[in-house]
């Protein structure tokens, strides 16, 4: 019988930010494909569309005209998922049946006046626009009694659900604290009760020894594709210090971090030579009044591409049943996006 190889025969992998298992199955990867073939989002877009409802000066779904803004633009949800005014209310009928009134703020975060672009066709200074966005509403939401929670986030894609393409990000802020950071909060806490160290600051560490994993990094971060990674090119974006939010961090490592967005996310478009969907997320202390320095801040990007523009991974089936499941190892994958290089496809045409 042959020798056991990770790269070759399936195996599981742990998650220790969540405290699950995930199957990984690098023998699949060779199966023909007759599925389902995606549109390649090659799309040319105006610098500014008087049909979207987020360029500068045009009229929201709501009627009112966004300003004629030149950097970034914050602006409450048209069609929050969460609302402020929530009336107090819960069910509980034996432990079986439990319900409880959720209030919160959504909002939307423009990143760029152009239409045309993406993250990683903006400029760090622009980024970096972004990133002070960030810390300004995660201060001013987590600040909030009844705020236990800020999620900022982005859809980048129509294939991750993006309903328009003008560069832009969310924010759901809310009272509890939801299910995935929840379980980040529980196993950071329990590994730092153990070791007197955040579980990513040593998970870091063992990461750049071999450097087997990372895909780009600089002075202040590094990203990298997860040991656990579920998705095919997922990748883990983490800052060298322990900070538990986006505020603590320096000027200089705020546009450490733009800098860094900006050149994960060109390597994911030029490896399809396409613009990349994804969903990407910042992770971070909630916002409930405690230290929680077992905290360290990161940032997710959760992409579904697999083989190509056109083939990407359902998270089906067994997915959905049983547990997460990839079928190229995340060592091939960050070999892929480390080999790519950081000028732009689109700048050499």
């Amino acid at each position: 019988m042959a020798e056991f190889n990770f790269n070759d025969h399936p195996h599981r992998r742990f998650n220790p930010l969540l405290g699950e298992w995930m199957l990984v199955s690098p023998q699949r990867s060779k199966r023909p494909w007759q599925g389902q073939q995606e549109e390649p989002d090659r799309a040319e877009r105006p610098a500014y569309d008087p049909t979207c409802y987020l360029c500068p000066g045009n009229v929201r779904a709501n009627g009112e005209h966004n300003p004629q803004y030149t950097g970034t633009f914050v602006f409450d949800n048209d069609f929050a998922a969460l609302q402020a005014d929530v009336p107090a209310g819960d069910l509980n009928v034996e432990g079986l049946l439990q319900a409880k009134a959720e209030s919160g703020v959504g909002r939307v975060i423009c990143f760029s006046p152009r239409h045309d672009l993406t993250l990683p066709e903006m400029s760090v200074e622009a980024i970096r626009g972004v990133v002070d966005v960030w810390v300004e509403q995660f201060q001013e939401l987590g600040a909030q009694p009844d705020i236990n929670y800020v999620q900022i986030f982005e859809n980048k894609g129509f294939m991750m659900g993006c309903s328009n393409p003008h560069p832009h990000g969310q924010i759901w802020a809310q009272r509890h604290v939801p299910g995935d950071p929840a379980k980040e909060t529980v196993q950071q806490e329990a590994y730092y009760r153990e070791h007197g160290k955040t579980l990513l600051a040593d998970y870091l560490a063992l990461e750049l020894r071999t450097k087997e994993r990372v895909v780009v990094e600089n002075d202040h971060f590094v990203v990298l594709v997860p040991f656990w990674a579920a998705w095919p090119y997922e990748t883990l974006v983490l800052p060298r210090r322990v900070v538990q939010d986006i505020t603590q961090l320096s000027d200089e490592e705020r546009t450490a971090f733009a800098d860094i967005i900006r050149r994960l996310t060109i390597r994911y478009d030029n490896l399809f030579q396409t613009s990349f969907p994804y969903s990407a997320g910042l992770h971070q202390r909630p916002t409930d009044g405690q230290e929680h320095e077992s905290w360290h801040l990161h940032m997710h990007f959760y992409p579904p591409l697999l083989r190509s523009a056109t083939v990407r991974k359902f998270m089906v089936g067994y997915e959905l049943l049983a547990e997460a499941q990839r079928d190229i190892t995340a060592e091939y994958a960050a070999q892929r996006l480390r080999e790519l290089p950081e000028v732009h496809y689109k700048a050499k045409l």
